[in-house]
Order: structure tokens, then C-alpha cells, then sequence
């Protein structure tokens, strides 16, 4: 594995206004939210929001697609932050700067989201959320949630299958250091941004080789044997190299084919930790079955990100997010239509 030289910035003037971003929207409220975002957000900051939020332009169309409405539905929200960290993007030349925030907005679950009722009980609304800043100022943010685990903490299961893994709430990283908030080691960052791609590469070798090695000896090149992959609810999570193949890889790849890979608009990395995301990052079809959805020659798009915990030379930790609700869309299930009644 390569290992590069890679620019080595002051990334903590970026994380600050991340982080007082973060400070005024703990205060905000559904009607104030809008002056809120503005506070830090550019007027014509570009918002990637999973279905059915969509792409928004600047803080007044960010705050009525998703902030607005969630804050009236949740309230005394508490952003339960497990990761956090920095980076130089490696898709735009290692030019623009990013950080990464993941874990759940709490809150009380008081009014309906969605369609989905109401528990007047605590609600973790798990979350991953990048920001570019560029000036002092948000000028790019895309922002996934779980949606399909809010519905299974309201009782509702719209699934047309059972998870192939176990879905809890996810916890952070088992070292309890995922909150980067002073600089890192300039080559920590570079042995997982390489440990990283060294792991897309090995996907995209065994997609595309007529031989590929087993899947044991495919993902023991990056991953620890006792890896866990924290995945969305829809698959779950998994444990182990081999169980993750018996609960994820292999149902995956079974029910999968014909997986283009898009690219990232954001890949990155901080110390031991890292991530991307794209939009799409893979479009592909279900030509098995998949997630209870029946086989159909529909080209499909997922929305993903990923973030890892790097542990020594190898992967240890990924936590998952989809754009499950367009992925299902896409093919015909339309899952918020279908728990309206």
C-alpha cells in the first residue's frame, strides 16, 4: 500500500465555524431556524438532502425541506455526536475543506415527521453530515439520516423482508475518540486515506476480475477479523469478517448486478479516521431480489456514505448510511406513500 505525501493545512479555523454552526442550531427553533442557518451557511450554500428532502440552494429552502420540520416534530433536540473530523477532499485535488459529523439528533418524538407518528418518547434520528467551508462560510452540506430507524422505533416495519443483519442504535467508535477537535498526525491521515482507497480498489478489482479471490481473502487485505460494519437499517449491522459476508456481502452480491461506481464528491481523511460520500456513489440493479424487493431490470441509484475507524494497519470500524427511501423509490416502493395509508 502507498502511502503518500499528502498537503498538510490548518484545518481548525474550518472546524470552528462547524462548530459554531452546530452551538447556534442547538438553540434553534421551527421558526427562527432559517436566520440560524444563515449565521454560517452562505446564501447560496448547496444542501444534499436524502429522500425526500432533495437538493435545496441556501438556508431558506434548507431549513422549510428538513430543519423546520423536524424541530416541530422533535423536541429538546440534543446533537449525540460520536465522530467528528476535517480533511482536504481528494476529488477536487486535495483543494476544498470538509469536515464530517456523525451520530443522532435526540429528542422527545412529540409530533408526527413524515408520516411517521409520533412516540412522545426519546427518538434518535442517526445521522452523517458533511460541510465544505470555504471563506469563513458553509458553502456546500449534504446531510443523511436513517429514516428507516425512526419508523422501527415508531413501530412500523415497511419492509418486504426481513434485515439480513441486526439493527440497534449504532453506537461510536469503540475507542471513544472520534471527536477530532485539535489536529492530527499528518501521516495518520495519510496511512487511512490510503488504508481507504487500497479497500475501494480491492471492491472495484473483484467486480471487475473474471478470478477474484474469495471474499475471506478480499476483505482481509484492509479489514480486521473482528471488523464491524455499522450498516443502515434495511441490511443491519454485522461482526466479524465472516459473518459480515453471511449477513451483508453475500446477499448483496447475490441480489446485485451490473454496479457502476459514480464516484465521491467528497472523500477524506483525519488521523485514524475517514470518509466519503457520494450522489450517486453506485447505480446498479436488482436483478436477485434485494431487501424484499423483487428482481426488476430497473437501474437503480445509491446514495451513500461511509465512515471509518482505522485501527493499526487495517479497518476496524464503518458506519453506513443510504439514501434507502430513493433506492426503494426508484424501483417502484414508495415507502413514505405506503405508511400514509
Amino acid at each position: 500500500m502507498n502511502i503518500p505525501n499528502l498537503p498538510t493545512p490548518d484545518l481548525q479555523a474550518t472546524k470552528s465555524v462547524v462548530r459554531d454552526h452546530y452551538a447556534a442550531l442547538s438553540q434553534a427553533t421551527p421558526q427562527d431556524v432559517a436566520t440560524i442557518l444563515s449565521q454560517h451557511m452562505a446564501p447560496d450554500c448547496h444542501w444534499y438532502g436524502m429522500h425526500p428532502f432533495h437538493e435545496q440552494t441556501g438556508p431558506a429552502a434548507i431549513a422549510e425541506a428538513f430543519w423546520a420540520p423536524f424541530l416541530q416534530a422533535f423536541t429538546s433536540v440534543q446533537r449525540r455526536e460520536d465522530i467528528f473530523f476535517a480533511g482536504l477532499n481528494e476529488m477536487d485535488g486535495f483543494q476544498g475543506q470538509w469536515t464530517c459529523s456523525m451520530g443522532h439528533l435526540m429528542g422527545l418524538f412529540d409530533a408526527p415527521f413524515l408520516n411517521i407518528p409520533a412516540t412522545r418518547k426519546m427518538g434518535f434520528l442517526r445521522y452523517a453530515e458533511f460541510n465544505r467551508v470555504e471563506n469563513g462560510r458553509i458553502t456546500q452540506s449534504a446531510l443523511f439520516v436513517d429514516l428507516l430507524h425512526l419508523m422501527l422505533q415508531a413501530g412500523l416495519n415497511p419492509l418486504r423482508a426481513p434485515q439480513t443483519g441486526v439493527h440497534l442504535i449504532q453506537p461510536g467508535p469503540m475507542t471513544h475518540d472520534g471527536l477530532l477537535l485539535s489536529p492530527q498526525n499528518a501521516a495518520e491521515t495519510a496511512r487511512t486515506l490510503s488504508r481507504i482507497n487500497h479497500m475501494i480498489g480491492s471492491i472495484d478489482h473483484a467486480n471487475a476480475s473474471p478470478d477474484p479471490l474469495p471474499p475471506e481473502q478480499e476483505l482481509a487485505q484492509d479489514w480486521h477479523d473482528d471488523m464491524i460494519w455499522w450498516g443502515p437499517a434495511g441490511i443491519g449491522a454485522t461482526y466479524t469478517i465472516d459473518r459480515y459476508i453471511e449477513q451483508h456481502q453475500g446477499p448483496f452480491r447475490r441480489g446485485i448486478s451490473g454496479r457502476a461506481f459514480n464516484g465521491h464528491l467528497c472523500r477524506m481523511a483525519e488521523g485514524t479516521y475517514g470518509g466519503f460520500f457520494g450522489w450517486p456513489n453506485l447505480t446498479l440493479t436488482n436483478t436477485g431480489g434485494f431487501m424484499g424487493v423483487p428482481k426488476n431490470d430497473t437501474r437503480a441509484d445509491m446514495r451513500v456514505v461511509d465512515v471509518y475507524r482505522r485501527d493499526g494497519d487495517k479497518l476496524a470500524e464503518n458506519w453506513i448510511f443510504i439514501d434507502m427511501l430513493h433506492f426503494l423509490k426508484m424501483q417502484g416502493v414508495d415507502v413514505l406513500a405506503e405508511i400514509a395509508g
